[in-house]
């Protein structure tokens, strides 16, 4: 089939790479010159495991393509789909200018009948929004349908690729038939295509973000408990998971969520809700704790360098706000680095892929480390944000001679008690009991 993806941002480029695996001619579609030029060079503008191998197979075997002329890249197209930002207003509500724009757009353009594709997550009833902007100036026959995403950043080609179901939405059986054709090869396995109005796919994508970021947010809940009950939230994770009713994904306690979608979409379902007169109690609750959630280690810093970080070299391993992207959206590394720098502090970070958009952000007022140990020379304290697997098992005694204090302040949790123990550290983690290091007993 022939596809046009429009916008080449993280659910773009995913979107229009994958299509073009599975056989389809795919021509994506950006006002930005340079992007487009670098796309259309090799050079990928964001960092995601195993898309890089599929972006150069297909570009070179002539599948998939990018240009600026939004004219030239859907001509000929059976389905195009709008896969542009919806950044939150001031309100919460999901900016749709973006997408109404290019819809406006392509009404005029149009000369032959396509499915339009809202792929971005956008709020209930938007469909008929775009409808009616290509609608106002549209010659041929065409329909809109919602297909929200469910991409996992670090894991997000074979998300695509093995989908556990597909949502579309779309009361048009002309458009279900196209959708089925395109995706048939992605659900071979078994796993459903579930169609159903496009109002409810449209909520489908809140409802499922907003579940889990409320599942982070009680888990989280609870091993605040657990510090002041003396409980180990681990020892809960694996207890409450193993009940089929519940599930063990999405259950591991730490600083908070962050990222492009969480924040936003329980934002924007929020948002939702208040244009509707229902006050969604839940969602306001899983805001406000996860925006404390993400600095909660501060204070026990602050108290454990007796209130004052002047002076004081703390070492940042993690900067992405999950691992395997270099995504830092939302990312809880920011909101702590900014309070110690605040609190007097020199700090000196490490990630393996998101150190670049930090130093646009941050600038000088941090030092970038080469190396995660790199990071530790001369540190009073080591402090992890971003659970990156090379974090789990460093070399303790290259550690040990680099740092100035054997103190970790650990907001995910990445190490077992015992071992911090048996290495005579200090070790401060959430929801489990902190462990002090022994006090030498002068001569």
């Amino acid at each position: 089939m022939k596809l046009a993806v429009v916008g080449t941002g993280y659910v773009g480029l995913v979107t229009g790479t994958c299509f073009a695996e599975t056989g389809n001619q795919v021509t994506c579609v950006d006002i930005d010159e340079r992007k487009v030029e670098k796309l259309n060079n090799g050079i990928m503008p964001i960092y995601e495991p195993g898309l890089d191998v599929l972006f150069h197979r297909n570009v070179e075997q002539g599948r998939l393509s990018f240009t600026t002329n939004l004219e030239e890249g859907i001509k000929g197209a059976e389905v195009i789909f709008l896969a542009l930002p919806t950044p939150p207003g001031e309100d919460g509500s999901a900016d749709l200018k973006y997408i109404l724009k290019v819809a406006s757009d392509l009404g005029p353009i149009m000369n032959q009948y396509a499915v339009i594709v809202d792929k971005s997550t956008v709020p209930v009833g938007t469909a008929e929004k775009v409808h009616a902007h290509i609608a106002d100036n549209a010659k041929v026959d065409f329909d809109v349908v919602s297909n929200p995403e469910f991409l996992r950043e670090g894991v997000a080609v074979e998300d695509f690729m093995k989908p556990d179901r597909v949502v579309i939405g779309t009361k048009s059986e002309r458009a279900k038939g196209v959708m089925n054709r395109l995706y048939a090869p992605l659900v071979r396995q078994g796993n459903p295509i579930i169609f159903m109005d496009e109002r409810s796919a449209e909520m489908t994508k809140y409802a499922a973000n907003a579940f889990l970021a409320t599942k982070i947010t009680f888990m989280n809940e609870i091993a605040n408990l657990c510090e002041r009950a003396g409980a180990n939230v681990d020892d809960i994770r694996r207890g409450i998971g193993t009940d089929s009713r519940i599930g063990k994904r999405f259950l591991f306690a730490g600083i908070g969520y962050g990222g492009s979608c969480f924040p936003k979409d329980v934002q924007a379902l929020a948002k939702t809700a208040k244009d509707f007169n229902y006050d969604f109690k839940v969602l306001q609750s899983v805001m406000d704790v996860n925006y404390a959630q993400k600095t909660k280690l501060v204070p026990m810093i602050l108290d454990h360098f007796g209130g004052d970080l002047a002076g004081k070299t703390i070492a940042v391993w993690g900067l992405a706000f999950k691992p395997y992207t270099d995504d830092i959206r939302e990312a809880p590394a920011l909101d702590n680095i900014k309070a110690m720098l605040d609190a007097g502090a020199k700090v000196t970070v490490y990630d393996p892929e998101a150190m670049d958009n930090v130093r646009v952000l941050l600038g000088n007022s941090v030092t970038y480390a080469h190396t995660q140990y790199a990071a530790l020379d001369d540190a009073d304290a080591l402090v992890i944000i971003t659970e990156w697997p090379l974090f789990r098992t460093p070399d303790f005694d290259k550690m040990n001679l680099l740092m100035k204090s054997k103190t970790i302040f650990d907001g995910r949790n990445v190490y077992e008690l015992d071992q911090m123990r048996e290495l005579n550290y200090t070790y401060i983690s959430v929801g489990r009991e902190a462990v002090l290091a022994p006090v030498e007993q002068k001569a």
